[in-house]
């Protein structure tokens, strides 16, 4: 199947897919209005084979110690595959299944399952990273950028983290947890019970971004857009805290955003 963008409909709701654009979802309509900011670079892309920085662009696993190109220098960010073109496996009118092998700059050879689906009042994103070689430490997460405003008054964020990880001078964790501070924010939370934040557009639209992991990255610096950022595992967690894909056991993960009018 071709690289073109897919449009999947539900309801009043309408995404738009872009295998060949990083297998990213390049808008999500809600009654004709646009929840994600516009452009190449922006909808909400897959975070995969990492999520985040990693420090120096080095991680270690075992004995070998692996270098990744430093595309926000000095370290490396958010994986390699929002910079490939996906596959298209299956497309249907509310759902759609991409598929991109991981190649080089990573060193490992694995396969990434994107499945997207649509309902008339929810988005779910699925993620899975499998090998069928050599076992490696991988994160999977996903960045969405939200706009910040819809035409009325500016979006408000609601969340209950249980601890904020410490951001030091270069943009990662110290590994420290910290009580959670006042935004602005490119900061990394911990929600044990699960990601869950609720962004309101008031009198317009509430969303609710949710998930099992237990980490989200929130970025609100910008003045067009917020990004709330469901991950396996923190920045820099290649390192810190890697979780392994081995051919018994590929890495999962899911986020879901629920939305409702006001």
């Amino acid at each position: 199947m071709s690289n073109e963008d897919i449009t999947l409909t539900a309801g009043d709701a309408e995404v738009t897919v872009q295998p060949g654009n990083g297998g990213r979802v390049g808008g999500l309509r809600v009654g004709g209005t646009q929840l994600l900011r516009q452009g190449e670079r922006f909808g909400c892309f897959p975070m995969v084979p990492w999520c985040g920085r990693i420090r120096d662009g080095r991680f270690r696993d075992g004995a070998t110690v692996h270098q990744m190109p430093l595309n926000s220098p000095p370290h490396a960010i958010h994986g390699t595959a929002r910079d490939g073109a996906w596959t298209v496996a299956r497309v249907g009118a509310d759902e759609a299944v991409l598929t991109y092998d991981l190649v080089d700059p990573w060193p490992y050879s694995g396969r990434v399952t994107q499945q997207v689906a649509l309902t008339p009042d929810a988005l779910t994103l699925t993620m899975a990273v499998e090998t069928y070689d050599s076992s490696f430490p991988a994160q999977i997460g996903w960045h969405p950028w939200f706009n910040r405003n819809l035409g009325g008054e500016d979006v408000r964020l609601d969340f209950a983290p249980a601890w904020q990880e410490e951001r030091g001078d270069d943009h990662l964790p110290t590994g420290d947890r910290i009580e959670p501070r006042p935004g602005p924010w490119d900061d990394c939370f911990g929600m044990p019970g699960g990601v869950d934040v609720t962004l309101t557009w008031p009198g317009q639209l509430e969303l609710k971004v949710a998930s099992r992991e237990e980490w989200v990255v929130v970025y609100d610096e910008q003045e067009a857009a917020v990004c709330v950022e469901p991950q396996t595992g923190p920045p820099d967690g290649l390192n810190t805290l890697p979780r392994q894909v081995t051919p018994l056991e590929p890495l999962e993960a899911t986020t879901t955003w629920t939305w409702r009018r006001l």
